[in-house]
């Protein structure tokens, strides 16, 4: 196990997305949890984000995770704050909440999926995506700068923004325009900002200071630009494989330890790959494992 070479206080995690994806039911449907738990933990890594087939309860869910020696590093909260108030979200994000610090995770992922065009979203166009005005996004901005407060005063989690593909802030212009006023929690996701058409560093650059979470995905560039000449959806980019673990696509991650190691960065480092688990190159155990020796060879 070579988590030894990560600097104290820096923990290597991976997502459950490599064998069965959250949206995507035919996707790993077949692949029992246990399966999941128990490779991860045999690649060394130190614990997992929730997925869809984990219990939703500690008294559940904890046994589960010490059997296999791995803790919860976090979980995807699905966030509306772009069209509702604060006090709204904190009611919604109560039972979620409470699980996550009954697990001892200090951190929460929001996913805003708020203000997503009608319909399934992830199954229309890229270009068919809902962008913000800018007084929407001092609005969202403000929001975000409360629920930040509140989520850590009440449950002392800190909030950890996912940019995503298809979702309100997916360029380095909307990302920044709304965390700089806002000054909330930040997720950097390597992957999706690769593919939202940026340098992930920028974000390290800019607000390191807020970075409470890491995602660490790559991309496969011929088949990201397949998909932005053909506007294709997200879930088709999905299938396609344009995603997988790192060191199999086009994202440098030397970058990670440079701001791991420079800033002070603790916390997890999260390795995450939504990809197709019957298709060879994204066997879920080799993929995992080499993602695993990618990634700590580099500290």
């Amino acid at each position: 196990m070579n988590t030894a070479k990560l600097p104290a206080g820096v923990r290597l995690g991976v997502s459950p997305l490599s064998w069965t994806n959250d949206v995507l039911e035919e996707l790993g449907g077949h692949i029992p949890l246990e399966t999941c738990l128990s490779e991860a933990a045999g690649n060394g890594f130190s614990g997992v984000e929730l997925g869809r087939k984990f219990p939703r309860k500690a008294e559940e869910l904890k046994p589960l995770l010490d059997k296999h020696g791995l803790s919860l590093a976090s979980g995807w909260y699905s966030g509306f704050l772009a069209e509702r108030e604060v006090d709204a979200e904190m009611a919604e994000v109560r039972d979620h909440a409470v699980l996550l610090r009954e697990m001892g995770t200090n951190v929460m992922v929001y996913g805003p999926v708020g203000r997503m065009a009608p319909g399934a979203a992830l199954d229309l166009p890229m270009s068919n995506r809902v962008t913000l005005s800018i007084d929407e996004a001092n609005v969202y901005a403000d929001r975000l700068k409360e629920f930040d407060r509140r989520l850590e005063g009440e449950y002392g989690l800190k909030l950890a923004y996912h940019h995503h593909l298809m979702m309100v802030l997916e360029t380095f212009d909307e990302v920044s325009r709304v965390i700089e006023r806002a000054r909330c929690g930040l997720l950097v996701d390597t992957g999706h900002a690769y593919a939202g058409g940026f340098d992930y560093q920028l974000l390290f650059e800019r607000f390191g200071d807020l970075v409470t979470h890491i995602h660490l995905k790559d991309v496969r560039a011929e088949r990201l630009a397949e998909v932005r000449s053909g506007d294709k959806t997200f879930n088709e980019a999905v299938r396609s494989g344009m995603f997988t673990v790192p060191g199999d696509g086009a994202v440098d991650f030397a970058p990670v330890a440079d701001f791991v190691r420079k800033s002070g960065y603790r916390g997890w480092l999260i390795v995450e790959a939504e990809q197709d688990p019957t298709k060879p190159e994204a066997e879920p155990r080799a993929a995992t494992a080499r993602a695993f020796n990618h990634i700590t060879s580099l500290f």
